[in-house]
């Protein structure tokens, strides 16, 4: 409805002036993509990072994390930038914290067990 009014304004050409209507008509549309695009792509995709920032900031010893590559485990020791992880009996490793996926609060987290325990 507002493309069909303003190139209703458009249709009447401006005698004379290298600035009229239809340069207004383009940056209005350019500008129309543009909002477009930021409310589309570009809000929403801050917005999963600063969740994820928080996710990273409020991870402590005793979750049940899942990394971004699949692996599950049990924290056992936050640091800077890194954490330890325990994957298995006898197993830690250490990984970023930017590559924590989610995260299971530490009420509902168990320990992991061996394969022989279970059976």
């Amino acid at each position: 409805m507002l493309f069909d009014l303003l190139l209703a304004q458009a249709e009447a050409p401006a005698e004379g002036a290298p600035g009229g209507p239809p340069f207004q008509i383009l940056l209005l549309q350019i500008g129309f993509f543009v909002l477009i695009f930021y409310f589309l792509l570009i809000r929403p995709q801050q917005k999963r990072q600063k969740e994820h920032q928080k996710l990273i900031g409020a991870v402590k010893n005793g979750d049940r994390i899942v990394t971004a590559g699949g692996l599950h485990g049990l924290v056992t020791q936050v640091k800077e930038k890194t954490l330890m992880m325990k994957i298995a009996e006898n197993v830690r490793v250490e990984i970023e914290k930017s590559s924590i996926g989610s995260v299971v609060p530490s009420e509902k987290a168990e320990e992991p067990k061996a394969e022989s325990e279970s059976k």
